[in-house]
């Protein structure tokens, strides 16, 4: 039997080059009703923490390091640790320099491209997709036929590439190359907002190419 996908919306701040912004961010649980992932834990540690229940948190998983998707990672995987059985918080590697500026000093594990998570026997597999920050990462789940891509893709394009540590042609060659090889019927459940597919973006591509986000 495999793990099912249950949302929850959050809503705080999104702080990056001086400036602050009012976001609501969709947070994944992936399992079943013994263990689960947390994907992104941005601004209400007791209402995830409530969602998750008494199962076992295998992982905190991070698509990427900005504020607003791992504000309450340590906090969370704190409070659901076991005695002797601390949850992790996994991270690609590339977005240590972006976490280090909202959770300076606070240890992580690392996450890299081709790894699977295994969670309710799902496999999450990883995909290492830079653009958004260098360190962006995308959940795939074959059997569920969904891809939680944070704010690498939405509905209508890449994620935003305007500040520091994000560029557009990246995000474009992680879209290209590694997204949109995915199925056509592949669920998109991003970091914000409504879902999508992979089939419904694609044929999209050069029109973000051509007006540069």
């Amino acid at each position: 039997m495999s793990a099912r996908v249950e949302h929850l919306v959050t809503s705080g701040t999104f702080s990056l080059d001086g400036q602050t912004f009012d976001v609501d961010n969709n947070v994944w649980i992936v399992g079943d009703d013994r263990e689960c992932v947390v994907l992104d834990a941005p601004h209400d540690v007791d209402a995830i923490a409530a969602a998750v229940g008494d199962r076992t948190l295998l992982a905190v998983v991070a698509t990427h390091a900005h504020d607003d998707h791992v504000r309450q990672a340590p906090a969370l995987a704190q409070r659901l640790s076991a005695p002797g059985h601390p949850v992790p918080v996994l991270l690609h590697p590339a977005d240590r320099e972006v976490w280090e500026l909202t959770n300076p000093g606070v240890a992580t594990s690392d996450l890299h491209h081709g790894e699977v998570v295994t969670v309710a026997g799902t496999e999450l597999h990883v995909l290492h997709t830079p653009g958004h920050t260098p360190g962006s990462v995308c959940l795939y789940a074959p059997t569920l036929a969904t891809v939680f891509t944070g704010d690498t893709l939405f509905a209508g394009g890449p994620g935003a590439t305007g500040r520091s540590y994000s560029d557009f042609g990246t995000i474009v060659a992680s879209i290209r190359d590694v997204l949109l090889e995915l199925p056509a019927e592949t669920r998109v459940l991003t970091g914000h907002g409504g879902d999508t597919t992979i089939g419904d973006e694609a044929p999209h591509l050069q029109e973000w190419i051509d007006r540069g986000h």
